[in-house]
């Protein structure tokens, strides 16, 4: 399989040490992943190397995030509220931080959003929680990129590997044209892996295309290898959504 190239090189966390792993599952940190941590006085950011795909939001603030300087992370460059808004809009859930001094952080979206990106992957914007094949929680977030190309190393997350692969689907949703996209409300979004079978989706969810069409659906199931066009259902269960997983509906 070829490797996604290590853009990261440019995203140097200098002496920041990598935290330990955590034995049991935490919000916003995935199982066998370690996180780097920034701090200034009133703010503490997080960064995982494992998770960043290069959406290039954060740069958008080269004062606090800024690929090539080392660190590349400065905490201290920015208001810790403007450094938040920016944080909330990483798409993949790489970055995350936490006020020091008790400010707000960062809320549980009501509405459960996912967007098709263009060539690219699944975004999810929500109550999230990633299962894995056993059916143990793996992950819990607010946001989460997933492979949508067959070829990542870390599935069901996004690596980056559509961009070496030359992954190519124009991210349109089959069914729901012409419904306003408010997001889904009342039910975490649930992420199912099933053994050597398809990813499947339960809850209450929205689904925007690229091209901003919107279908509404409770639950969804796809192949973990390269598909096309996303099929969403909008009640009931899909005809492979395990068992076990019932009560995500």
């Amino acid at each position: 399989m070829e490797r996604p190239v290590d853009r990261n090189q440019e995203r140097d966390p200098g002496a920041t040490p990598a935290q330990p792993l955590q034995d049991e599952p935490a919000h916003g940190v995935d199982r066998g992943d370690r996180l780097h941590e920034f701090r200034s006085a009133g703010l503490r950011i997080t960064w995982s190397r494992r998770w960043c795909i290069h959406a290039g939001v954060c740069v958008m603030s080269p004062a606090v995030f800024e690929p090539g300087r080392r660190p590349w992370i400065d905490a201290t460059g920015a208001r810790a509220d403007s450094i938040a808004r920016v944080v909330a809009r990483c798409p993949t859930g790489a970055l995350h931080c936490e006020p020091l001094e008790g400010g707000p952080a960062e809320a549980t979206p009501a509405a459960n959003v996912i967007r098709v990106a263009r060539h690219g992957p699944l975004y999810l914007h929500g109550d999230i929680e990633i299962l894995d094949e056993s059916g143990e929680v793996r992950l819990t977030d607010t946001r989460v990129a997933l492979c949508r190309c067959g070829g990542s190393a870390n599935n069901p997350l996004c690596d980056g590997s559509h961009l070496t692969r030359g992954f190519r689907d124009d991210g349109a949703v089959s069914t729901g044209t012409g419904v306003k996209n408010a997001g889904a409300v009342g039910r975490a979004l649930r992420v199912c892996m099933e053994p050597d079978g398809p990813l499947g989706l339960g809850g209450a969810f929205a689904v925007e295309s690229a091209d901003r069409e919107t279908a509404l659906g409770s639950s969804w199931s796809w192949c973990r290898r390269p598909f096309g066009r996303v099929q969403v259902q909008g009640g009931g269960r899909c005809s492979s959504w395990p068992s076990r997983y019932a009560s995500a509906e």
